[in-house]
């Protein structure tokens, strides 16, 4: 990717160790198949059986697209934060609001920013999500990692508000 976020250094990185990537898509496509089993073997009623394979369906496109999601990473550079498929996520100075407490509704083991601007919606499940300036970075990643990532925005911010 050219553009502000795509040709300069990589300051950290935030990315599904082997490990959680295959138990949190085991996890997902094993609720799949067990709600399915149910739904085809004993439930109650149509209305139920079609419930369940509905949620069984959801479950394993959840683990399909949690895989395809996993096998990247997000990356912060100086001017922001971008995922090794060339997606930006948010530059610096778009940022507004960095959120990262105990009571915040964020990711997993993750961080939630709030952008100036709003950028249309992207989801990559167990790594980041975007709905309108709203971002979620978290998931089935690494805690260090993460906290490693904020303090790094943090002081990114800083150096931002001090230059403006």
């Amino acid at each position: 990717m050219t553009g502000p976020i795509g040709d300069t250094e990589i300051l950290a990185t935030v990315e599904a160790s082997p490990t959680r990537r295959v138990m949190g898509v085991g996890m997902l496509a094993a609720l799949g198949l067990l709600t399915l089993y149910v739904g085809m073997s004993s439930a109650p009623g149509f209305g139920w059986q079609v419930f369940l394979v509905v949620i069984a369906a959801a479950s394993l496109w959840m683990a399909y697209r949690m895989w395809q999601a996993t096998a990247h990473r997000v990356e912060l550079t100086p001017l922001g934060l971008r995922c090794s498929d060339g997606v930006e996520i948010v530059s610096i100075a778009d940022l507004e609001v960095m959120d990262r407490g105990f009571f915040a509704f964020k990711p997993s083991n993750g961080f939630l920013m709030r952008a100036r601007t709003a950028a249309p919606r992207a989801w990559y499940p167990g790594l980041w999500w975007r709905t309108g300036r709203r971002i979620g970075v978290g998931g089935v990643t690494p805690g260090s990692q993460t906290k490693t990532m904020t303090e790094i925005i943090a002081a990114l911010i800083v150096e931002r508000d001090h230059k403006a």
